[in-house]
């Protein structure tokens, strides 16, 4: 069984597991993956919406993949970051602001309810831009159900590493891996 295939059992595992009232942090699932399963983890998405279906809750994917690339391009000075990308560090903060906002549009299109599993993929395109607690921070008190994110990196000791890249953070959220059994 590969490792993408044990993330997904031991997710069915707990999606089962009837919901409790929570803050909004703790609301927050990672599925915490190795980031070279990226392409495995992408083509199995639909069977983490089959397992979530199947235990009654409704599903909704959000992807993180290309709004950089949609933010940055609706910039008036976009050629000039281009050339002078030391410049967009100033900018990054409207970034985020640009995710919450799109985020939110998106929840309100879909209705999204407290029995519905709201998935994050695409989490890796924020590496070297934006921490993704500062994502994740701004987006889960919008999601009255249940925040999934797909987290390409590492989890040891309540540590989340993106990409194990980064120094990590420790995060209340509820850490699904395929190592362990849920």
């Amino acid at each position: 069984m590969s490792k993408i295939d044990k993330l997904l059992n031991n997710y069915k595992r707990h999606i089962s597991i009837p919901w409790q009232q929570a803050a909004p942090a703790q609301r927050v699932i990672f599925c915490v993956y190795n980031e070279n399963d990226e392409r495995k983890l992408r083509a199995k998405i639909d069977e983490f919406e089959l397992a979530t279906r199947e235990a009654g809750c409704g599903w909704a994917v959000f992807d993180l993949t290309d709004t950089f690339a949609d933010w940055l391009s609706a910039q008036r000075y976009a050629k000039k970051y281009f050339q002078q990308p030391q410049l967009l560090s100033m900018l990054l903060p409207n970034y985020l602001t640009y995710i919450t906002g799109h985020f939110e549009r998106f929840l309100e299109g879909f209705k999204a309810g407290s029995n519905t599993v709201v998935a994050l993929k695409g989490v890796g395109s924020l590496f070297g831009l934006l921490k993704v607690k500062e994502v994740v921070d701004s987006l889960a008190p919008l999601v009255p159900g249940r925040l999934l994110v797909f987290f390409p990196g590492s989890y040891e000791q309540n540590n989340y590493r993106l990409l194990d890249g980064y120094d990590g953070w420790n995060y209340l959220a509820v850490p699904i891996t395929a190592n362990k059994e849920f």
